[in-house]
């Protein structure tokens, strides 16, 4: 039996429901199980005029081949379309915790994840949550994990994630980078197939430091660093300055890029395919995927979410659990 993925539907309010419903149309081969409300499924199908067959699905068995399979995780309450409620978060979380045990027990070949909101979470059964990243490496027992996004050939990883600005300085150390690159290396040749993967690495200051004047952290922790990698095998270009270093000169000959806070990079990455971009976490022991955007509570229920980067995201996650060969 071919092992299916995990499709969670993220916060129930919000667009999940609506861009796991066009997952059939889009993908009708795929082996995918939906993990959510069937009742929330339901209705929201019937507000946009969907017609989307749908089978209950437990543990252990096939997925439908003629419906849309749904393992039913009550959301706790009535949900109404882009009207979040804390009362639902419990519930949320429930879905990354049943796909999460899925991958890591073997019922799922990887999971896939539509957005929650994560003020919403914290505000209603999770008050330190930040994050599906962080959430899943902590249950998958993992010390560190590391999140990328794709867009076409653009990949750009992050040596820190969901960080206050001012916090980022004293996040960015030796041993960060190193394991974060070691993830990233490594990740890139067995789930990506990069022979002698290239990874261009971000300066942390204005003009990488420019030789001390902007800053010194190129100088005395990030450069000294890079070179210590390098002479274990690691082929690393940089540190560079950011504003540079996404022209097609810079990028070219590079599998990826190593960006040093959130939004030094995931800007560019999102400009150049944002609807269609696909956030990957590197560092678990299964594969996981998710889209490039967030709850749209706006959206929610009118017919105007676009389903590309869910569809995107579920595609990368089939190619990705079969390991290509470097």
């Amino acid at each position: 039996m071919v092992k299916p993925l995990a499709v969670t539907t993220g916060d129930p309010a919000g667009i999940g429901p609506d861009l796991v419903l066009a997952l059939p149309e889009a993908l009708p081969d795929a082996p995918l199980v939906v993990l959510g409300d069937r009742n929330v499924l339901d209705r929201r199908a019937r507000l946009l005029g969907l017609d989307v067959a749908m089978a209950d699905w437990m543990p252990g068995e096939a997925p439908a081949t003629d419906a849309l399979s749904v393992w039913h995780c009550s959301a706790g309450g009535m949900v109404h379309p882009g009207r979040p409620d804390p009362g639902t978060a419990t519930a949320t979380l429930t879905l990354l915790e049943r796909a999460a045990d899925g991958c890591l027990n073997g019922d799922f070949a990887g999971m896939v994840t539509a957005p929650l909101a994560k003020s919403v979470i914290r505000e209603g059964a999770a008050p330190d949550f930040t994050g599906h990243t962080e959430f899943l490496a902590q249950r998958a027992e993992v010390n560190r994990v590391v999140m990328m996004l794709t867009a076409g050939d653009l990949r750009v990883a992050l040596a820190t994630t969901h960080l206050p600005l001012r916090d980022v300085p004293d996040a960015i150390t030796a041993e960060g980078l190193a394991e974060t690159l070691g993830i990233l290396d490594a990740d890139l040749r067995t789930k990506f197939g990069c022979r002698e993967p290239r990874i261009l690495v971000l300066g942390l200051n204005p003009h990488a430091g420019e030789s001390g004047h902007l800053g010194r952290e190129e100088i005395e922790l990030i450069e000294p660093e890079l070179e210590r990698l390098r002479g274990e095998g690691l082929n690393l270009t940089g540190p560079v300055p950011a504003d540079t270093a996404f022209t097609p000169e810079s990028l070219a000959g590079h599998d990826a890029v190593l960006a040093l806070y959130h939004d030094q990079g995931l800007p560019v990455l999102k400009y150049a395919g944002f609807g269609e971009a696909v956030n990957v976490t590197l560092g678990l022991p299964f594969v996981r995927t998710s889209v490039d955007h967030g709850t749209a509570w706006d959206l929610a229920g009118t017919g105007r979410a676009h389903s590309s980067s869910l569809v995107a995201a579920t595609r990368l996650a089939l190619q990705l659990r079969e390991e290509p060969t470097p």
